[in-house]
């Protein structure tokens, strides 16, 4: 297939997360013999904060993590979409693009005669309705929703025709063990602080646990202001910023322990949605204690592949029980690798993708990986 792709940006993960599925989802077609193009703008907020705080280098390093993937910036002012269109296969439109070129890239599917699909990963069609359902869809295939609400939403509100749940899922040619790192500490959280979305939460199963039992901990993310960080200073934790994500395998192998800690919309508005970052937790190996969410689309086994803890109290506990080394965590932390290695991959949702795409009528593409 020729495949063409307009996402935010796959260079730079910076308050990003979606380049972290975008760049597996990449990868692993392009490993299938797909021809894959992907266009981002070049004035990209993530990419520009990106290269203020660190320059170049973080982009070469990007680079050096994937050398399949590339990306071409564009100006949405003067981009020539019958160029870039014409001989496309496939077309993914992902929902952080600007509604004049959601809308544009629409009115040429006809000309062209490639299948089109609009990629939601995002709470916005919760928490910013009005936003959403200016985007003129109308021409498209359908949707990619990244969970069964937002998938629900677009076919209650007469905004697509069609929508499927694609979830999100681990790069595991990236996130996987690895093995006899040096250690460094006991709990390692990476996020983002989240525009107070979960600021409660944040203290009370992380930056509160950590002070009252005095463990080694450190926290890697960015937009946390200076209270935040004073917090996590009075709690002995170490705040460490940004982190590319390619790197987290890394990091979690020299630590004992990590969390998840869901943003507010999620957890009240978008049940069974628990983000990326659980997925690739996991599959690296690493014991996983969670704030409480409702994975009502039975992705995981709660108890055997995390823990779900209810109240700072409980983390406490839980805490204790990782690092005596219990057997049920040693159990736990290999049945989640097993459970995604089983169903939760990128190679898994390309899967997914390709019976979309016969579903559509896109026909012209192989099933085999191929090595590269």
């Amino acid at each position: 297939m020729n495949i063409v792709l307009f996402y935010h940006s796959l260079l730079s993960d910076w308050n990003h997360g979606n380049a972290h599925f975008l760049r597996g989802i990449s990868t692993e077609l392009i490993r299938r013999g797909n021809k894959v193009t992907i266009y981002e703008p070049e004035n990209a907020w993530s990419l520009q904060n990106l290269l203020a705080d660190y320059g170049q280098d973080a982009v070469n390093e990007f680079h050096t993590y994937y050398p399949l993937l590339s990306s071409t910036q564009y100006n949405p002012a003067t981009i020539d979409l019958d160029k870039v269109l014409e001989g496309a296969d496939l077309v993914l439109v992902h929902e952080w693009n600007e509604h004049a070129l959601v809308k544009a890239i629409g009115e040429k599917k006809q000309r062209y005669g490639f299948k089109l699909l609009f990629h939601d990963t995002h709470h916005r069609a919760v928490t910013e309705r009005e936003s959403m359902s200016a985007y003129d869809i109308s021409r498209y295939d359908g949707v990619l929703a990244f969970g069964g609400m937002i998938r629900d939403i677009y076919l209650k509100e007469k905004w697509a025709k069609k929508a499927w749940t694609w979830h999100e899922a681990a790069d595991t040619n990236i996130f996987h063990p690895i093995e006899n790192a040096a250690p460094e500490g006991d709990l390692v959280w990476i996020g983002n602080w989240g525009d107070e979305e979960r600021t409660k939460e944040l203290f009370e199963f992380i930056i509160e646990p950590v002070k009252e039992l005095n463990i080694k901990a450190k926290i890697y993310g960015v937009r946390y202001p200076d209270y935040a960080k004073q917090a996590l200073a009075d709690a002995g934790i170490d705040y460490a910023g940004w982190l590319p994500n390619f790197k987290a395998p890394e990091v979690f192998a020299r630590y004992r322990f990590t969390a998840h800690v869901p943003r507010g919309p999620y957890v009240r508005s978008l049940p069974g949605i628990p983000t990326i970052r659980p997925f690739e937790a996991m599959a690296c190996g690493i014991p996983l204690l969670s704030a409480p969410w409702n994975d009502s689309e039975g992705l995981f086994t709660p108890g055997k592949d995390f823990l779900f803890v209810k109240n700072k109290e409980e983390m406490k506990r839980r805490i204790d029980q990782v690092l005596t080394g219990d057997a049920e965590i040693t159990a736990m932390k290999q049945h989640a690798l097993e459970t995604i290695l089983a169903k939760h991959t990128c190679a898994h949702r390309t899967d997914e993708l390709y019976d979309i795409c016969e579903e559509i009528g896109v026909n012209n593409f192989s099933k085999n990986t191929i090595a590269i």
